[in-house]
């Protein structure tokens, strides 16, 4: 059984995957090609972004929303604790300084409580400026935008979205992409909507931080390869990346459909025994994973013994950023953010993925029973 299954999807679409990188070899524009802007096209319609700017990776993504923001030295972003790195790396390579925040206990995502905290006791130091929010719409769920909106408009912050694992989620009407200021997404193979290496994309409505980000894209030029406006990336999308994501769309609503309804029966054959993912009225995960919560004494071997039984598992995070060795010197040390902490010792993540049969979810189910 695999953990994400990316042969079973490419079986389902070999014909439209192979035909739109044929397609690519052909014509030989390999950067930046047609179907980059096909595909931001696309997934405008898709999001109901006004706005698509594909480019190299989700870390790319969120770097290119800092920089146009002109995000730096003496800047405060205010990032959740319990989530993948890229959150905290970009705001540092900027100069701007991270502040970690408490996640809430069931959806993972940040703690909008001890948020407002953060802001009050940073704001109090006076040695840094608070600047904006980073929100992580953690395995999939959308972060509390309307909450974090609110307290963001009170003190004057701007609110981002790291979107990298949600692609395809929604709140309420409004999908993923339209959530915030400016959004960044991953095309990362495992991704809910994932390519055949690295890529991303960020969304916006906002016609003059797109065009900044477009110039950042392509090394800050202007209208011409050699007008160089301003400090930029390497940051373009490979076309033939570009051509599988296109082939991959058209499907990724039903697979978006399929995920729920394998989280639906994760949830009826494991909700009387551990603790199933949470949900927040009116909003669809894109179940980039599942993730359930173990006793911290009982997680390792429950995985253990799930692996003899040939099922995968894995663990997403094992420790909280505010602990790591890169990021320490940030924050407050152990117990200072203690749901993230306990939650790094309870997380297990169940095999997500659209092309799960019923026999497989049966066999994952019956492992983490008999295992407990």
């Amino acid at each position: 059984m695999q953990f994400v299954d990316l042969a079973a999807q490419y079986a389902a679409h070999k014909h439209a995957i192979d035909t739109a990188i044929a397609d690519v070899l052909q014509h030989g524009r390999f950067i930046m090609g047609p179907e980059v802007g096909r595909l931001e096209e696309e997934l405008c319609a898709f999001t109901g972004a006004r706005h698509t700017i594909g480019c190299s990776s989700g870390t790319d993504a969120l770097l290119m929303i800092m920089m146009a923001e002109g995000v730096g030295p003496g800047d405060a972003v205010f990032v959740p604790s319990f989530t993948f790195t890229a959150t905290a790396e970009v705001p540092l390579l900027l100069g701007a300084t991270p502040v970690f925040v408490d996640v809430d206990e069931d959806s993972f995502n940040m703690d909008v409580d001890d948020l407002e905290r953060s802001i009050a006791a940073v704001m109090a130091e006076g040695r840094l400026r608070v600047r904006g929010i980073l929100a992580t719409d953690l395995f999939g769920l959308p972060a509390d935008y309307a909450r974090i909106d609110a307290l963001a408009e009170a003190h004057g912050l701007t609110v981002w979205a790291d979107a990298a694992q949600s692609m395809g989620a929604a709140d309420g009407a409004r999908r993923v992409g339209v959530l915030s200021r400016a959004t960044a997404t991953s095309f990362f193979p495992a991704k809910p909507l994932g390519c055949y290496g690295d890529g991303g994309a960020v969304f916006t409505d906002d016609d003059a931080l797109a065009d900044v980000m477009r110039s950042i894209r392509a090394h800050g030029k202007g209208g011409e390869k050699y007008d160089i406006q301003r400090v930029g990336l390497n940051a373009r999308l490979d076309t033939i990346q570009a051509a599988v994501l296109l082939a991959k769309l058209p499907h990724f609503a039903d697979e978006i459909k399929a995920r729920e309804s394998v989280a639906q029966a994760y949830d009826a054959r494991l909700g009387n025994a551990v603790k199933t993912p949470a949900r927040r009225e009116g909003t669809q995960s894109a179940w980039a994973q599942y993730t359930i919560r173990l006793p911290a004494d009982r997680r390792d071997a429950t995985a253990a013994a799930m692996k003899e039984k040939g099922v995968p598992s894995a663990v997403y995070y094992p420790m909280p950023m505010h602990l790591q060795t890169a990021y320490k010197r940030l924050g407050a040390g152990p117990g200072s953010l203690p749901i993230s902490e306990k939650l790094a010792g309870e997380v297990l993540s169940l095999p997500m993925h659209p092309y799960l049969s019923e026999s497989e979810i049966d066999q994952v189910c019956d492992a983490v029973l008999q295992a407990l």
